[in-house]
């Protein structure tokens, strides 16, 4: 009997059945997140806050600080920049309701009742029911919705000791990230690559769009004051917040000025505010900011959008905040790790330049020694 070489066939899974089965495990597991959204979104702002400022570390550390004290440094940062958003959003919540249910606004309000109630008379809406409609605005239940839309812009008043006590422990454990991540990459480096990825990009995210969220600031605080619309530092100061928010963000900036401007000089000086708010959204956050954000993440504009619409829905308006690095975490995850899925990049990017490959945390080991970049093995 000759000797025959038979070769193992191993039964391979109908791609139509993987693909309906990994939907499935993801329908599963976006679920999940929703439900606990109010825990999954101050944990992964306090690790976002953490990753932006873990390179003060590595600086204290490359100039011979011990590590507790770059530990307290990178602390207090991490600290100081959650209380600096937070009491930015709380103030500015609170002096727009302190000067809309003032006594000085209370009669152009009645006088804009008025207007609109005699405008839809001439144009022949019916006057009864529009009369009920105008009469029924509540100065104070306006400002108290505006109040609560300007604090659920993080979304974490509510989960705020969630945020701190994580934020405690990922700081904390912080100088052993590099360590353990550089052991991780003799092992699996594409997990590294992919991590290192997620970090770098979100660096570069927040830092594009601080300053381009500063020259909007900057031209709206000018404009509003010009036009002498009060609280003009404040509304500023929402701008710059609220240009993290891709896409929507100038719309939630431009209401509480807009309703201000309107109260203060009536529809005209409103308009005013709203051209002029729109001239600058189209120009720097519509055509510029998003070419040098796509650079920065490798992300496009429609990804980024749909990202948007997307985290908005599962964590709310944390979600919205951090859209654009939960993209990037779920891009890491799915396709910068796993050789077989890189294939997507292009789909997704604005081009096929391959991403920076570093750390999350490189920069420095324990020793105060600096880790070059390329450190980590590639896959």
């Amino acid at each position: 009997m000759s000797d025959t070489n038979v070769e193992e066939v191993t039964p391979q899974m109908p791609r139509g059945l993987n693909v309906l089965l990994t939907l499935a495990a993801g329908i599963i597991v976006i679920a999940g997140i929703r439900a606990f959204s109010g825990t999954v979104g101050p944990v992964f702002l306090a690790l976002v806050v953490v990753v932006c400022v873990y390179p003060i570390r590595g600086v204290l550390t490359r100039r011979g600080a011990p590590g507790w004290v770059a530990t307290v440094a990178l602390s207090v940062t991490a600290f100081g920049v959650l209380a600096a958003v937070l009491g930015a959003l709380i103030w500015s919540a609170s002096e727009l309701a302190g000067l809309v249910t003032s006594d000085d606004y209370s009669s152009q309000l009645q006088q804009a009742q008025e207007d609109i109630a005699n405008l839809a008379t001439e144009l022949g809406a019916s006057g009864g029911d529009l009369e009920d409609a105008v009469d029924s605005i509540d100065l104070a239940s306006v400002a108290g919705q505006l109040t609560a839309a300007l604090s659920g812009i993080l979304g974490v008043l509510s989960a705020l000791g969630v945020l701190v006590l994580t934020l405690v422990f990922v700081v904390l454990d912080a100088g052993k990230f590099s360590e353990n991540l550089r052991h991780v990459a003799t092992e699996r480096p594409a997990i590294a690559q992919g991590l290192g990825n997620f970090a770098s990009t979100t660096r570069s995210y927040f830092v594009v769009s601080s300053i381009f969220g500063l020259i909007v600031a900057i031209f709206d605080t000018v404009a509003l004051f010009a036009l002498g619309v009060p609280l003009a530092l404040v509304w500023g100061l929402l701008a710059f917040i609220t240009n993290y928010i891709p896409n929507i963000g100038f719309v939630i900036g431009l209401v509480p000025p807009a309703l201000l401007a309107f109260l203060e000089g009536g529809w005209s000086l409103a308009l005013w505010v709203i051209i002029i708010y729109s001239a600058l959204n189209v120009v720097i956050q519509s055509v510029i900011q998003p070419k040098f954000v796509g650079d920065a993440v490798g992300l496009s504009v429609t990804l980024t959008f749909v990202s948007l619409l997307f985290w908005g829905w599962v964590l709310g308006p944390l979600g919205a905040l951090l859209a654009v690095p939960l993209t990037l975490l779920a891009k890491a995850l799915l396709i910068d790790i796993d050789p077989t899925t890189q294939w997507a990049s292009p789909l997704i990017a604005l081009d096929r330049r391959p991403p920076p490959q570093s750390s999350p945390f490189a920069g420095h080991s324990e020793s105060g020694e600096s880790t070059p970049p390329d450190s980590v093995p590639s896959s």
